[in-house]
């Protein structure tokens, strides 16, 4: 079983360092397509591990609630000034502990409770934060939902995407006081121009949540939605490759508003471990090499797309422009279920997660859908032919997945890429 590097830490706790030892290896011999994770560096999993986990520091730079802060402030700091030369924004919070964190401070700084907000539909690609019955945003604020178009059969206009005339007639009907762009399951970019011409028809604000792209942004493989949002926030872990948590961008007048959000609005104290591992993130989204794994992100995601449609796959929306792949499976099997496909998947050894699909007319637990992300594999090193052959691989096992040695023979093909293909190679105790 491979070791993890942090392992020898843990010399008096047998039963923990045995499951970090096991996820360390489901982690390296498998294959990791979930779209929102990705494989962090030693770099940013030291910084996570890191003495700053002891430290109390409620407040912010210089205006802390408690003593012994001066370092603590230099190394929040340093992660909000990295952050704001990354993206070209007025203004960053470090703090939020997560996207969700990030996004419902936002809410809770530029708006009342009541107030409408326009947003995208969970079951066509928005998040449970965007209205989702099932969060509290939808207890506290007014949410109107636009979605994709119709499914279209023309290849040269397949439909699925964003339905700007939709967005145009609900925001002029219902007037919001904010329009929120962005998704977690949608595989086309996000040009952040019309909503920003929409927002000023109609006297709205703009916040784009770009949890899933906000790497892709920093790598310029994506539109940076910062010249055009008043609020933009963010996942740090996802593309972007950094620690578990969430950010904030926002045009200075919003600064203090959305600081005080955060806290004490919605937050105690820091995790400054994770702040000061999110600086790191920040620098090595800087460097020159970035733009080059985010390029090759959209590559593999682009060819990984193309090999699943000559497997039988349907993709939503005819293909991908990110690091996202959305599979709808009906046409390559009508029977399987996204529910299904997850579990087969994983017996072969390919980590993925079940997704609702547009006008999907499964629940959102069973589903009719995949979706596939290429960032982690990107990170480990593999390229379009990896990603062509790991179509044939689930292909193969979804195709035999009553054949419990078939599913086994493609683990062990899995076994074999990922042993050339290992994101933490190197490392012992």
């Amino acid at each position: 079983m491979s070791p993890s590097p942090f392992d020898s830490w843990i010399t008096n706790d047998s039963e923990v360092s045995s499951l970090l030892a096991q996820e360390w290896d489901r982690q390296t011999t498998t294959l990791q397509l979930i779209a929102s994770e990705n494989f962090a560096s030693p770099a940013v999993m030291a910084a996570t591990g890191s003495v700053l986990t002891n430290k109390y520091s409620e407040g912010y730079p210089g205006r802390r609630y408690y003593g012994g802060n001066q370092i603590v402030d230099e190394v929040e700091d340093l992660a909000r000034r990295r952050l704001t030369a990354l993206f070209g924004a007025d203004h960053a919070n470090v703090q939020p502990h997560s996207g969700a964190n990030a996004n419902v401070a936002v809410y809770q700084a530029l708006l009342d409770p009541g107030d409408t907000i326009l947003a995208m539909r969970l079951d066509q690609g928005g998040h449970l934060t965007h209205g989702s019955p099932a969060s509290m945003t939808s207890k506290a604020w007014h949410f109107v939902s636009y979605g994709v178009t119709p499914r279209n059969d023309d290849p040269e206009n397949p439909g699925e995407l964003i339905d700007f005339d939709n967005v145009r007639e609900l925001a002029h009907a219902h007037r919001p006081k904010l329009i929120v762009a962005g998704a977690t399951a949608y595989a086309r970019r996000i040009n952040p121009e019309p909503f920003r011409e929409i927002a000023n028809e109609v006297g709205a604000l703009l916040m784009f949540d770009s949890a899933h792209v906000a790497g892709l942004i920093a790598g310029g493989s994506h539109p940076n939605p910062v010249p055009f949002a008043d609020v933009v926030t963010f996942t740090t872990h996802k593309t972007l490759r950094g620690p578990r948590g969430g950010a904030i961008l926002c045009r200075e007048e919003f600064a203090k508003k959305v600081d005080s959000a955060v806290f004490p609005g919605m937050q105690g104290g820091p995790l400054e471990n994770a702040i000061a591992a999110k600086a790191v993130a920040f620098h090595e989204a800087s460097q020159s090499s970035f733009p080059v794994y985010t390029d090759q992100i959209v590559k593999n995601s682009v060819a990984f797309a193309s090999a699943l449609t000559k497997e039988g796959f349907r993709m939503v929306s005819g293909g991908t422009e990110n690091h996202m792949v959305l599979v709808d499976l009906r046409e390559f099997d009508a029977d399987l279920t996204g529910k299904e496909a997850q579990e087969v998947l994983d017996r072969a050894g390919i980590t993925t997660n079940r997704n609702t699909i547009p006008d999907d007319p499964r629940s959102p637990f069973v589903t009719s859908g995949l979706r596939l992300g290429s960032a982690a594999q990107t990170t480990a090193g593999m390229k379009e032919p990896e990603f062509e052959a790991i179509a044939a691989l689930i292909a193969h096992a979804l195709r035999s997945r009553a054949n419990e040695d078939a599913v086994a023979s493609v683990r062990e093909d899995v076994g074999v890429l990922c042993h050339d293909f290992n994101p933490y190679a190197g490392f012992t105790k």
